[in-house]
């Protein structure tokens, strides 16, 4: 048969499927233009050995394999025969193909998804079934794709808490690159994204391939080069031993794992993957409102009069969203005790929430509210009444974090609990929003006597779907002590992600710089803290923190009574300003040039006709003569208008195209560019551009 080959948006799959066994990726990446398949086939049999969709020694592939297991202890090495071959293309729109095989030596069936978008980003996932009388321990089941030799460097991320997606960069040489996470839940130094790509890639320049694991648990993400010439990418769930074992006729599926391809940078990229979230949801994303979240601002003082005043401020500044964050519900004075008790605390709301969410309301505000649902404090009656509900082996209690454990949500009844509780509250006051935190890792998790967190990862997200379904307005944030769940898994039930828990200005350039790879920009959460940061203690003036919530799903978490009336009246320029812009914001292609000054950032949002860019100074530049301000992602024959949008920030030294709009062409503005003002450390100028 002649090659199978998915195309859109100028990438390339193409599947050889000559066998023997399994179909072999031939080549991820540029489009190779209207070619039958019958022309590639020569060309692929002169390739370096590329591993089937399921690497195996089998196959020739001396690597990690893609499938581990054991039956009765026993290693049984599989060789698939091919069954069937579905293969869907639509040319110009990417396509499906659908493989079976099945080893019957070795009693085990498998069937892979793998499809392409129309935007370029290929989806791929494995079910494996167990079709032998005796049950199969699986150790470790992944997808991957083939990376061509040009691809010399790798980059992916760690991080902590309050400083997530620290980017590291280092040579694809011979072996394997192995980041695996054990935390269960994504983590703060979940990876995201493991790219490999041309040497120097940056932004706007190079040839990348990436992948990322849809999966909110325990995952694995690795790169691997052979001497043989063969390299790969790949991901999926990380198990632990035992944690899944397969009686007869049962099947394991894996979480979707993600491809994307680019040849002009690490812009386009996350470009693709940004038009693939937004095109899977199924419903339009509403209108971001601005959001004011009260956690930095009260804290556990949840004085009702306190919180009305700070609502009032809230929707003079602009606000449209009111989150009442940790505090409300029963025993919950401090973080030591009450979680897992969903009950509105009667000492301190005697009637209730219904006084705040009312004025809320008057003020032509939407209510949200704060929940844990996945965690307990021992100190509280749900963990004193129901102790087997905690996720652990009942001999012994599981180390505890933050003075919390974690409740089984793959107990039926826990399960139900939680869903009656928290159905039982949107309902009571109507929310629009629920903040759902998930605030340690979980440690020893054992379900069943077996390892817990598959089925764990798996009740959440069946907790989420069944409120949505319950409640199809609802909109859900993924908080995880700030940026800790942050996946296509998650995403694809809940509305935005809390990208940290730091409003940091300077930290959150980087972090939102990084985060937004992955996670486009009306799904981060970015609000305007407090003029003195609670975590990094930093001072920084509030057009810089301003400017920099801009780009996001902008909000507000600063205890607006103690600002100054000037403050006010500023801040509510800015959101203004956000809502102005979010049309762009919200639905533009986002873009960062590759800036020559290590203390500057310049990133946008661009859509055809109208473009929103900030400078960013972030420390003293070395250059007295700073480097021209480009603006990438212009359309090169047009001419546009650029202007400062926004207030300019204090000090700066603004050039004669900053005092008036400037008319340019496209390929002026990206080339060329233009004298970039003179700021100073921690300041942003905003510059709105439109197709003249």
């Amino acid at each position: 048969m002649p090659p199978v080959i998915l195309s859109a948006a100028g990438a390339c799959l193409v599947l050889d499927d000559s066998g023997p066994g399994l179909p072999r990726v031939g080549h991820f990446g540029a489009d190779l233009g209207p070619v039958a398949g019958s022309v590639l086939a020569p060309a692929l049999e002169s390739l370096a050995p590329v591993p089937p969709l399921l690497p195996s020694q089998g196959d020739g592939w001396y690597g990690r394999p893609g499938l581990a297991g054991t039956r009765h202890g026993e290693h049984w090495p599989v060789r698939w025969t091919l069954d069937a071959l579905d293969a869907r293309p639509a040319p110009g729109a990417g396509g499906t193909v659908t493989v079976t095989a099945s080893d019957p030596r070795a009693g085990l069936r498998l069937a892979t998804e793998l499809a392409m978008d129309a935007h370029g980003v290929v989806t791929m996932r494995h079910a494996l079934t167990n079709t032998a009388p005796t049950p199969y321990r699986l150790d470790g089941l992944t997808c991957a794709l083939p990376v061509p030799a040009r691809a010399a460097e790798l980059l992916d991320f760690t991080g902590r808490w309050a400083l997530e997606k620290t980017p590291q960069r280092r040579p694809f040489t011979y072996g394997v690159w192995s980041r695996e996470n054990r935390r269960g839940r994504t983590g703060h130094d979940g990876t995201g994204l493991l790219v490999a790509g041309t040497a120097g890639f940056g932004f706007r320049g190079g040839e990348v391939w990436a992948v990322h694991t849809g999966w909110s648990g325990d995952h694995l993400h690795h790169a691997e080069r052979l001497p043989e010439g063969a390299a790969l990418l790949a991901g999926g769930e990380l198990l632990a031993p035992g944690e899944i074992t397969l009686a007869e006729g049962e099947t394991y599926l894996t979480p979707w794992v993600y491809f994307t391809w680019s040849g002009s940078g690490l812009d386009e990229a996350g470009g693709r993957l940004h038009d693939h979230l937004r095109a899977r949801r199924g419903r339009p994303l509403p209108v971001r409102p601005v959001t004011l979240n009260n956690w930095e601002a009260t804290y556990f003082d949840h004085g009702l009069d306190r919180l009305l005043r700070l609502a009032d401020q809230a929707a003079q500044a602009g606000v449209e969203r009111f989150v009442l964050d940790d505090g409300w519900f029963r025993g919950r004075r401090h973080d030591r005790a009450g979680l897992g008790d969903w009950y509105v605390d009667e000492q301190v709301w005697p009637d209730g929430l219904h006084p705040l969410a009312d004025h809320v309301r008057k003020l032509g505000m939407q209510f949200g509210l704060w929940f844990e649902p996945e965690m307990v404090n021992p100190d509280s009656d749900l963990a004193r009444e129901h102790p087997d509900w905690i996720l652990g082996r009942h001999e012994r209690t599981p180390p505890p974090q933050r003075h919390q454990q974690v409740l089984d949500l793959a107990r039926p009844e826990a399960f139900d609990h939680l869903l009656d509780r928290l159905d039982t509250l949107v309902r009571e006051y109507s929310l629009d929003y629920i903040k759902w935190d998930h605030n340690r890792d979980i440690a020893e998790p054992v379900h069943d006597g077996v390892a817990g967190v598959h089925a764990q990862t798996l009740a959440a997200y069946r907790l989420i779907d069944e409120l949505r379904r319950r409640h199809p307005a609802l909109e859900i944030e993924s908080c995880s002590s700030g940026g800790a769940r942050v996946d296509y898994g998650v995403l694809a039930r809940t509305d935005r992600v809390w990208t940290s828990d730091s409003n940091d200005a300077i930290d959150r350039q980087a972090i939102q710089r990084w985060t937004a790879l992955l996670v486009p920009p009306e799904m981060m959460g970015s609000h305007v803290g407090a003029p003195h940061d609670h975590v990094t203690g930093r001072s920084l003036p509030l057009a810089f923190r301003a400017a920099t919530a801009l780009f996001g799903h902008m909000g507000v978490e600063w205890d607006l009574t103690s600002a100054s009336e000037a403050e006010r009246e500023e801040l509510a320029v800015w959101i203004a300003l956000h809502k102005r812009l979010r049309p762009v914001l919200h639905a533009g292609r986002v873009v960062r040039a590759d800036h020559p000054d290590p203390a500057a950032l310049v990133h946008g949002v661009v859509l055809p006709e109208r473009a929103v860019f900030a400078f960013v100074q972030l420390a003293s530049p070395v250059a007295s003569a700073p480097a021209p301000l480009r603006l990438p992602g212009l359309d090169p024959a047009a001419v546009y208008e650029v202007r400062v949008a926004g207030p300019a920030p204090g000090g700066a030294v603004l050039p004669a195209w900053a005092r008036e709009p400037v008319r340019l062409p496209g390929s002026v503005l990206g080339e060329l560019g233009l004298p970039a003002p003179g700021l100073r450390p921690a300041s942003a100028l905003v510059l709105e551009v439109e197709r003249a």
